[in-house]
């Protein structure tokens, strides 16, 4: 059995995960806008793709909160590593998909905005019912669980979008903005895995 992780981790660092999320967000929405222009068509498939991923990611992180013998401190740890890295190399990313689908139009805009993002926002998406189901396990009240976390996380995404419009987009960039977020995914899961390495041992 893995020892829960007490709540002055757990907040903070789903506060940091949502801040991440909101950053990403905004940055990879306007890289591919820019990428695929900002006709109402293209601004369709892009939050589309964006929302499919998150929904995707809600339902595999809820099947895999029931599965018994997982930590799911780790499998959390290690999604938010995976998007952290990403992270990193995600807008040139991006540019090479659009050089390969300079020509497509329609189908074939979604199906590579899709493909450009499905992959860390399924990640995003995991992250809630994973740490629920693992305050679940310690607290065994599930309406506070998902009212704690998701109030947590919700304050994040406010306070990231609060400093990309004030200060990270205008001082930093995209390319800056995104790298904070990654930094802030890479923070999280140093914080999350490590603490429960060192929780664990004997």
């Amino acid at each position: 059995m893995h020892r829960p992780l007490p709540l002055a981790i757990l907040y903070p660092v789903f506060f940091l995960s949502g801040a991440a999320a909101i950053l990403y967000q905004l940055v990879w929405q306007r890289s591919l806008f820019t990428l695929y222009g900002t006709s109402s068509e293209s601004v369709t498939v892009v939050v589309t793709a964006f929302m499919l991923g998150l929904g995707l990611g809600g339902l595999a992180g809820g099947w895999v909160s029931e599965r018994r013998g997982i930590s799911l401190l780790i499998v959390f740890g290690l999604a938010e590593l995976a998007i952290g890295l990403f992270g990193l190399f995600s807008l040139p990313f991006f540019r090479w998909i659009a050089s390969w689908t300079a020509e497509s139009t329609g189908v074939g805009v979604g199906l590579a905005a899709m493909g450009a993002v499905v992959f860390p926002t399924l990640l995003m998406g995991a992250t809630l019912p994973l740490l629920v189901a693992h305050r679940v396990r310690e607290s065994g009240n599930v309406g506070q669980s998902v009212g704690e976390l998701y109030f947590v996380n919700t304050l994040g995404s406010a306070a990231g979008a609060f400093l990309a419009g004030v200060l990270l987009m205008g001082a930093l960039g995209q390319t800056g903005s995104v790298r904070v977020a990654a930094i802030l995914n890479l923070l999280v899961a140093g914080l999350v895995l490590g603490s429960s390495h060192f929780r664990d041992r004997p």
